[in-house]
């Protein structure tokens, strides 16, 4: 059994993007002016959900990278996560992830980011892993290009199934997490699909297939005090009871 976890707006409130290339920014990786465009990008992304031209907005990233040390974009994450997402992580989701992994479920971190800021999350999380979008390297440096296609959407149904067959994993016993429309390929693959923090479309779908769907953004103090009891019950009597209870208390 395992739980995957949709990282930007479940996770983390906004993008990790956007935070990442604010550290680059002041590495000399990027412009003034490039980052005011991600600013742009995540303003729309935090009001309206994913953006329908991540590719797009992502290819002009890996433009951006071309030629950079790839050990540097690695300490900037972790400046990130230090700086930054760590006080930006959705404390009632670290309650549920703290509950699988209390009952010995793999834990993966699924995302469009960069598979180096999604490995910091990762490590400091105690997440089991992540599957996440990889730029090529060619002699420590990036080339400007995917190494394979990014982490969104379809491509992340079939990351997931794929490691399904190499771990053993019951995709029918699992649960994910996510609050895009673009989360529902991975969303119909599972036997628990829950919606956090859902943009209109996945709003729609889970409504229509009755699954959990929790607004993390302004019912914030009313989840929270839920989570410790959330924990401890896991530990005790096993994630898949204690998350159902948790979720009917929405």
């Amino acid at each position: 059994m395992a739980a995957f976890f949709d990282v930007d707006n479940t996770l983390v409130h906004g993008t990790t993007l956007f935070h990442l290339a604010r550290a680059l920014r002041r590495r000399g990786f990027f412009r003034s002016e490039d980052l005011i465009r991600f600013a742009g990008h995540q303003l729309r992304y935090t009001a309206l959900g994913e953006l329908n031209n991540l590719e797009k907005v992502r290819d002009q990233a890996l433009g951006l990278l071309a030629g950079h040390d790839a050990a540097e974009l690695a300490g900037a994450a972790e400046e990130v996560y230090q700086d930054v997402l760590a006080g930006r992580l959705y404390p009632e989701v670290m309650g549920l992830l703290a509950a699988h992994r209390a009952a010995g479920h793999q834990v993966w971190l699924v995302t469009a980011s960069p598979v180096e800021i999604a490995q910091v999350l990762a490590t400091h999380l105690g997440a089991t892993g992540c599957l996440a979008t990889v730029a090529e390297r060619s002699e420590g440096r990036y080339t400007g290009r995917l190494l394979g296609e990014a982490m969104h959407g379809e491509t992340k149904a079939h990351a997931i199934q794929e490691l399904a067959e190499q771990a053993g994993l019951d995709l029918t016993a699992s649960y994910a997490y996510g609050d895009s429309g673009n989360d529902l390929p991975v969303l119909r693959i599972v036997g628990h699909p829950v919606a956090v923090n859902p943009d209109r479309r996945l709003r729609r779908a889970a409504t229509s297939n009755g699954w959990p769907r929790y607004d993390f953004r302004v019912a914030r103090r009313v989840a929270v005090r839920g989570i410790g009891a959330l924990v401890a019950a896991a530990t005790v009597w096993g994630t898949t009871a204690a998350v159902r209870a948790w979720l009917r208390r929405g």
